[in-house]
């Protein structure tokens, strides 16, 4: 709750480049959070040949989920310049 105090705090400063700021943060964010998902399931992949369907599956779907939210957050930031 800190943090985010903090931050807000931080992108009160910063007026027009609030927006673009987060924006970037958050694709930052999301293609970290892929890029763990991919790596965790080929390493269980490894493990576990026989599920690798399963996890797959699984692996696709959160990542989707992730990068719906991640496009929703771009969205936030950057209706945040117009107001």
């Amino acid at each position: 709750m800190l943090l985010l105090n903090i931050l807000l705090q931080a992108t009160a400063n910063l007026g027009p480049f609030a927006g673009p700021i987060g924006a970037g943060l958050v694709v930052l964010g999301a293609g970290l959070g892929i890029g763990k998902i991919g790596s965790s399931a080929m390493e269980s992949i490894a493990r576990q040949p026989e599920a690798a369907g399963d996890i797959r599956m699984s692996m696709i779907i959160v990542a989707a989920l992730i990068e719906g939210a991640a496009l929703f957050a771009i969205v936030v930031c950057l209706m945040a310049l117009g107001g």
